[in-house]
């Protein structure tokens, strides 16, 4: 079992950047396939980005690529999100979540853990 906790949310102005952190427990931690999703209020939670456990091989909606950068360090069992370029759109609750030895990486039934969440708030 892998408990997860996002930081790194804030209110930021359009065109600026967050780096969102996600520290997961366990010892596993490569083992499992990464992802980020976000949700706004009133409306359903959508996929972001993703990364596999040990290539590293990246994922993204096409809203954020080229904007946003997902990335993993196993060593320090945390998974980054970095945000650049941020729009008004981008706004929205942003969740961590984690897919024991996984591959799937944008149906959010496939994944087993949650994080509880971090807000990001990008004025105009």
């Amino acid at each position: 079992q892998v408990q997860l906790v996002e930081s790194g949310g804030g209110l930021v102005q359009a065109g600026g950047s967050l780096r969102l952190s996600c520290a997961a427990s366990g010892r596993t931690f490569s083992r499992y396939f990464m992802g980020w999703f976000r949700q706004v209020l009133g409306k359903e939670r959508e996929f972001v980005a993703a990364i596999t456990g040990s290539s590293g091989r990246t994922y993204y909606a096409d809203s954020v690529k080229g904007r946003f950068t997902i990335a993993r360090d196993n060593v320090k069992n945390t998974m980054y999100l970095q945000m650049n370029s941020l729009k008004p759109e981008d706004t929205a609750v942003y969740y961590c979540a984690a897919d024991y030895l996984g591959s799937t990486p944008y149906r959010q039934s496939e994944y087993d853990y949650w994080g509880q969440g971090t807000q990001v708030t990008v004025s105009s």
